[in-house]
């Protein structure tokens, strides 16, 4: 098998904790199946301080369309709000999008349809979440029911307007409590910061309607978790994944930007070997 030298150019558009893991990570140890072309974000200083990590300025960009001239690919990695019309700029100017914002993903079908209008391949990592591969041959055949439930302390849920609008004190709680039970689409409107793997989990299973989520808080949790049970004609699924903070970031898992990295590295893999 011949192998193709091309290496695809990388930009990164949000400087947070999220995105500069992923070009630090991308212009240090990736450096053998892609390159870093630039990176831009609204705050000037966040770009000034990834540039000092990066050590040189030559990858800092003054506006997202000279992002966008510069690369190959987009890695989204900008806030919940931000990133539909991120990442619909992206699609419109044929650009390979990696997007970590999936709950606005399934929000915004009409980006789905833009992708596959342009040919835009869209790279939707697993997040924190495990058996993503499983689900998805699952949902081949009919199954009856899946559930998410996602395990939480109280502090990775502060300053959310659901609980203000139901009266429900989190610093009151003393047990396991469910605070939300529902559809997938309510879970990403009410928690467009904390359940991502719920809007992965309905994109898996092609079937969102048959995706329930339940979230639990209680004080004695020291981490995220999230456990999947799928029941269909293929049998049984049942996943648990226990998380760690984000080194950068105590409110993003690190699994999740991990896989995020994973899904680049193997992309750009699979364009290196021609498959």
């Amino acid at each position: 098998m011949s192998t193709k030298q091309k290496k695809l150019r990388v930009g990164v558009v949000g400087c947070g904790a999220i995105g500069s893991r992923m070009a630090i990570t991308i212009h240090k140890e990736f450096k053998n199946v892609c390159a870093l072309s630039g990176i831009f974000d609204t705050c000037p200083a966040k770009v000034s301080d990834l540039s000092k990590k990066l050590s040189s300025r030559k990858f800092s960009k003054r506006t997202y369309p000279e992002l966008l001239k510069s690369c190959d690919l987009i890695i989204e990695a900008v806030t919940a709000q931000s990133a539909p019309l991120i990442v619909k700029q992206a699609l419109t100017a044929k650009k390979i999008v990696l997007t970590m914002s999936v709950g606005q993903l399934l929000l915004s079908q009409d980006l789905i349809q833009l992708a596959k209008k342009n040919n835009c391949p869209l790279l939707i990592p697993t997040g924190a979440i495990a058996g993503c591969d499983a689900i998805k041959a699952a949902s081949l055949v009919d199954f009856k029911k899946i559930t998410l439930t996602t395990r939480k302390p109280p502090r990775g849920l502060e300053n959310n307007a659901y609980f203000t609008r139901r009266g429900i004190d989190l610093s009151r709680i003393k047990k396991e409590t469910i605070v939300f039970d529902g559809t997938v689409e309510k879970a990403i409107k009410y928690f467009p910061k904390n359940i991502n793997v719920a809007a992965t989990l309905a994109l898996a299973c092609g079937q969102p309607k048959k995706l329930r989520v339940r979230i639990i808080t209680s004080p004695t949790f020291k981490s995220n978790s999230h456990e999947i049970e799928m029941m269909g004609a293929s049998g049984r699924i049942v996943t648990r994944t226990e998380n760690v903070p984000c080194p950068d970031n105590p409110k993003t898992s690190y699994l999740a930007v991990l896989s995020g990295l994973q899904m680049l590295k193997q992309y750009c893999l699979g364009i290196m070997i021609g498959t």
